[in-house]
């Protein structure tokens, strides 16, 4: 009875489970940059937004200042208080619905950029 066979076979299953255990090893890499690569990404467009919410704060207060004034009130202070905490939340509000479009824009030209200068960061396709 020749046994030498058997531990060749040893030997070949052996190397199988390494394999396995490293391309495993290799998933679960790939797997953790893309999910990296996703949370980057919604940061990304959170940050555009909220770049789109300034600019159309900005935007509105420049608009609002171009308006005569009423003096039918003396005291105007907490009404502008109030009228700026208004704009601010509206244009959040606005940039989260879409805005002008300027938050879309800011994501397609910085997430470009970051694909060219990070290639080793995409994801295989």
């Amino acid at each position: 009875m020749d046994i030498s066979k058997i531990n060749s076979y040893n030997n070949t299953a052996s190397l199988t489970v390494e394999r396995q255990a490293k391309a495993d090893g290799d998933f679960a890499a790939k797997l953790q940059q893309a999910s990296a690569n996703a949370a980057d990404d919604a940061k990304l467009k959170s940050v555009c937004r909220d770049m789109e919410a300034v600019f159309l704060n900005l935007m509105l207060t420049r608009m609002r200042a171009t308006v005569a004034k009423s003096d039918l009130l003396p005291d105007r202070s907490k009404e502008d208080i109030m009228q700026s905490m208004l704009d601010s939340e509206m244009t959040k509000n606005m940039a989260q619905a879409g805005g002008a479009g300027l938050a879309d824009m800011l994501y397609r030209q910085l997430s470009l950029s970051h694909n060219r200068s990070n290639p080793k960061s995409q994801t295989p396709k």
